[in-house]
């Protein structure tokens, strides 16, 4: 019965309480965060067209936005040069740096698990559960 009454009180608990990592997944791991902030840390400052470039499949509106929430997140600064032509430069900030070990134990759990992850999802396509 303490199961049941266990139960009870999770079903209670906001989802974000419940699980720590939920905010930090929803910063770190959207959809273009992760490979603009590792190519920040790999390359160090870029400037838009560099960014742009280096990420590949990125448009323009979505690397916009994207380097917007990261700079509100305080994951990237923002250096408006006012030159003629004006000239505006992203680089990691040391929060976002702090996110380096991170991903590269994500990397190394790739390097080590994708082939199995493959071999499974080639299994369960080839024979789907009834």
């Amino acid at each position: 019965m303490a199961g049941t009454t266990d139960r009870a009180a999770a079903a209670d608990v906001d989802p974000q309480l419940a699980c720590p990592t939920s905010a930090v997944v929803d910063i770190v791991f959207s959809r273009w965060t992760t490979p603009i902030l590792w190519t920040l840390n790999t390359h160090g400052r870029q400037r838009f067209v560099e960014l742009e470039r280096r990420i590949g499949t990125i448009t323009p509106k979505v690397l916009t936005q994207r380097l917007r929430q990261l700079e509100r997140d305080g994951m990237v600064v923002r250096t408006y040069h006012p030159e003629v032509p004006p000239r505006v430069e992203y680089d990691i900030t040391e929060l976002g740096r702090s996110l380096a070990p991170l991903f590269a134990h994500l990397a190394g759990w790739a390097a080590a698990n994708l082939d199995r992850v493959e071999q499974a999802r080639q299994d369960y396509d080839t024979d789907p559960p009834r």
